[in-house]
Formats: structure tokens, C-alpha cells, sequence
């Protein structure tokens, strides 16, 4: 399992073109939990000057991404990693930059026992967004799976 922050940031910069879209920025990442944040860009502004809602769900998806990368990369040979349904609360108007928090919802080594057996496991990441102040301005689960190659 990778932990090294750096790299899977920038690879998701490099292989990902949503990602240098909305410039997110990598600032943790580790098989447990990442943090990516969505800066302050008027381009970026909904109808009343906060993050759009569609931002900010990417910006929460690529969090989640940035986890399962971390927690299952070693297993890229043998599977391939696919969100399968998201589900996200608008709890408090975003205003500013705004930081996403993903945390894998389930221990990595029954998903990888899982995968292991033949099946195709699924796993939760949850996810909060957060205002520059701490106010959780939405909450995201979004639900993964390693689809075994053929």
C-alpha cells in the first residue's frame, strides 16, 4: 500500500484532467484518509458566490479517489477501481475555499480478502467538506469497488 502523499497527487494531476481543472490540491493522502483542497476561483462560483455544488462534489469524489489509490494501489495489476453510487449533503453554504476529508469506511484488508476470494467487494468512503472557518458545509458517501480483471 502506497503512502507516499506526493506522488498520488500528482499522478492524479497528471491523469485526471477534471483534477488540474478545478487546480485541486493534494495535501494528504494515505490508505486511511485524504485531504484535497478546492481553492477559491470565481470560475468556480455558483449563483451566490460560494463553490458551485458540482465542484464541490468532485471535489469530494477525487478525495475519495485519492484514498482508494492509497489503500489499494498495489492492486491496480488485478483489479480496477470504480465508484459505483455517491450520495452528498449540502449542509451550510459554501463561501471560500474549501477542504474535502475522505476516510475509508472499512478495514483494507477485508476488501483485499475480498478481492482475494473472487468477489467484488464494495467499500464506503465518507467524506466532509469544510469551510476555512471548520463549518461542515456538506457531507458525501461515496461507494467503491475493485472490479477484478478478466
Amino acid at each position: 500500500m502506497s503512502t507516499d502523499q506526493q506522488p498520488i497527487g500528482e499522478m492524479l494531476a497528471a491523469t485526471v484532467p477534471m483534477t488540474r481543472t478545478l487546480n485541486l490540491r493534494y495535501v494528504e493522502t494515505t490508505p486511511h484518509r485524504a485531504v484535497v483542497v478546492l481553492p477559491d476561483r470565481s470560475d468556480f462560483h455558483n449563483h451566490v458566490g460560494g463553490p458551485h455544488a458540482g465542484a464541490m462534489f468532485t471535489l469530494g469524489e477525487s478525495a475519495s479517489g485519492a484514498v482508494v489509490l492509497a489503500a489499494f494501489g498495489d492492486r491496480m495489476s488485478s483489479a480496477v477501481p470504480l465508484a459505483v453510487r455517491a450520495e452528498i449533503a449540502y449542509r451550510k453554504l459554501a463561501m471560500g475555499t474549501v477542504t474535502a476529508t475522505a476516510t475509508l469506511g472499512r478495514p483494507a484488508a477485508e476488501v483485499v480478502a475480498e478481492l482475494d476470494a473472487g468477489t467484488r467487494p464494495e467499500f464506503p468512503i465518507t467524506v466532509e467538506i469544510r469551510r476555512e472557518d471548520g463549518a461542515v458545509t456538506a457531507e458525501m458517501t461515496v461507494v467503491w469497488t475493485l472490479r477484478p480483471n478478466d
